[in-house]
């Protein structure tokens, strides 16, 4: 930690030094004021828009930077006045808002070291390459091209050398690939854009099309700002939403979820068949192994059952080494060819496992109930459940490795 504090100062020292000691101040102090106030106020306003990433335990946050225009504009001096007073604003900001990390305030004098100077060498290549650039054909907007990618990379290169001070990096591999997970040509380019359109009004002192520029890049960035939280609040949603819907070990539907849908199919009318399954002996195998072999044979059941499924079956883990499956838009004859094909195909395959540092072929077998009626105010989906788990029961009665099933519209069982 302590070396990473000696880096930050060195950089804040070094923009000093390249300020003041290199630089400049040749801009009228009015014109420079104005530059100030507009850059301040909607740097610190465009802030909350900026991304928070990490990489390992360190934070760190990016978004479009102004500091290029304004450092070409104002010099080493005025950028570094900016960079100051800029990163001061947000240091206290976040400060008020509780939302500053514990290293906040010495972190300050990194971004201010580091931005001050990364920009300040871009005044002086604008300098250098201006004249050169004049007569070539969109030759401003070339030169601000090039200077956005050099002072990214300047600025990635400041990022990563304090990464690699503090243990987050290990190797030149890991900062280029951490480079190119932060950046694309859009985001180099919409930077080059518009650091050379605010340039340009700048050196013109077309203050209102500075504001202007300022406001239209705030609301469109606000936008898409707004639709990126959307999105990821939708995917963490989703994601939670999964998680509780979802059995942990074979990754299909939960009870929970089996409940949810029962419900909603409560109010279809349709024509269903309920099969409710479970393996036959199942606690011979944990007796005979352990549990984590009989997780391997459960989620070999539940990968059968599941390849012998349609789109528009359903199949959930409703308990233990039972499963429950919905069959849809099917007949009667249909239903029962389909169970019998699932049960011949559990029991012709077999599941390879490891136990006590050995390769073991375990083989089940599996009993299913049947019931197949019409959802409505009379037979609901929970009561024909339970009619599928009690032909289960009739299954295991008879036997096991078999099929029972009840045609709802008659009262006879079949096996």
């Amino acid at each position: 930690m302590l070396k990473a504090r000696l880096y930050d100062f060195t950089l804040f020292f070094a923009a000093i030094a390249a300020a003041f000691g290199l630089g400049v101040f040749t801009l009228d102090k009015n014109v420079f004021f104005i530059a100030l106030f507009i850059y301040w106020l909607f740097s610190s306003l465009y802030n909350h828009l900026r991304i928070t990433a990490q990489n390992g335990t360190i934070k760190f946050d990016y978004g479009i930077s102004y500091s290029l225009s304004f450092g070409i504009f104002a010099g080493p001096i005025g950028l570094f006045i900016f960079e100051t007073i800029y990163r001061f604003t947000v240091y206290f900001t976040r400060k008020r808002s509780n939302t500053a990390d514990k290293d906040e305030f010495w972190d300050t004098f990194y971004n201010i070291g580091a931005h001050a100077l990364n920009y300040s060498i871009g005044f002086f290549l604008y300098q250098w390459g201006h004249e050169a650039f004049t007569n070539i054909p969109f030759g401003f907007w070339i030169l601000m091209l090039m200077l956005t990618v050099i002072t990214t990379l300047i600025s990635y290169t400041f990022l990563s050398t304090a990464f690699f001070m503090m243990g987050e990096m290990k190797d030149f591999k890991q900062a280029i690939r951490f480079f190119r997970e932060s950046n694309n040509w859009l985001d180099l380019g919409k930077t080059a854009f518009t650091n050379g359109l605010l340039l340009l009004l700048l050196m013109k002192q077309e203050w209102e099309m500075v504001v202007g520029l300022f406001i239209l890049n705030y609301l469109v960035s606000r936008s898409f700002h707004s639709k990126s939280q959307s999105i990821k609040n939708k995917i963490e949603r989703d994601k939670f939403k999964q998680m509780a819907y979802t059995d942990f070990l074979t990754r299909i539907p939960n009870r929970a979820w089996m409940d949810k849908t029962m419900c909603e199919l409560n109010d279809t009318d349709e024509t269903i068949a309920i099969v409710v399954a479970d393996i036959d002996k199942f606690k011979l195998v944990n007796d005979s192994y352990n549990h984590a072999v009989g997780d391997r044979v459960i989620l070999h059941f539940a990968n059968t059952l599941k390849s012998y499924l349609s789109t528009e079956d359903y199949l959930f883990r409703s308990g233990g080494e039972e499963f429950t499956i919905i069959l849809r838009k099917k007949s009667l004859s249909q239903t029962i060819d389909l169970v019998e094909k699932i049960r011949h195909g559990v029991e012709t395959s077999s599941v390879e496992v490891e136990y006590q540092s050995e390769k073991h072929q375990i083989t089940i077998t599996s009993s299913f109930g049947l019931y197949y009626f019409q959802v409505n105010q009379y037979t609901s989906m929970e009561k024909g459940y339970i009619h599928a788990d009690q032909l289960l029961l009739k299954s295991k009665e008879l036997g096991k490795n078999r099929v029972t099933f009840k045609n709802g519209f008659s009262e006879k069982i079949s096996v």
